[in-house]
């Protein structure tokens, strides 16, 4: 997505390892247009899918996710919790997942009466590194005996592993823009995917 890799160009920051911030438009401000831009691309590369319901991980997914599901005759958003809180229900499902970016590993919960074997659900979210946040969205909505339709991520770090491990399990991955290679030095590489709708 042109717009998505122009932004990411003009305020993306490489910092370290492996870290792009994109804080002032992505995960800490939002561009609200740009999000809108995003759901309209998502639509467009999973129409006719039957997406019922939209699954991501909090926070930095839900706004990529609620923006998203407009586009799929606004179908609810539900959104893995990382803490346990008062209000969250007894009867849940629960998966493992460790963050590359925060170093630590972490459980996500989702009542199971918002995941049910009827849901096509898309899972979207802001970036996909090792995967390990897609495997445990994808271990909830098995557990749910639940269809999933795809993942739709905006930015794929392309030089870790994460996108391949879910191609090569057949699962339609769609990703906005794809970096192939970040330094601070030579700055930031897309991927070439002038093909995509």
């Amino acid at each position: 997505m042109e717009l998505l890799e122009k932004k990411i160009r003009q305020e993306g920051r490489v910092k370290g390892q492996g870290i792009l911030k994109v804080d002032s438009f992505l995960n800490h401000q939002l561009d609200v247009e740009l999000f809108e831009e995003m759901g309209k691309a998502f639509a467009k590369r999973f129409a006719g899918e039957g997406v019922n319901k939209i699954l991501t991980i909090e926070t930095s997914g839900i706004a990529i996710a609620t923006s998203t599901a407009r586009y799929f005759d606004y179908c609810p958003v539900v959104f893995g919790k990382k803490y346990v809180s008062l209000n969250l229900d007894e009867e849940i499902y629960s998966s493992d997942v460790y963050s590359y970016t925060k170093q630590q590993a972490y459980k996500i919960m989702v009542s199971k009466k918002y995941l049910n074997p009827t849901d096509r659900i898309l899972i979207i979210d802001d970036f996909l590194a090792n995967g390990k946040a897609v495997e445990a969205l994808i271990d909830l909505i098995n557990q749910a005996g639940a269809t999933l339709v795809g993942v739709g991520i905006a930015i794929e770090k392309g030089f870790q592993d994460g996108g391949a491990i879910i191609r090569q399990q057949g699962i339609a991955l769609e990703s906005l823009a794809i970096i192939d290679d970040m330094s601070e030095e030579k700055g930031i590489t897309f991927r070439d995917q002038s093909g995509k709708k």
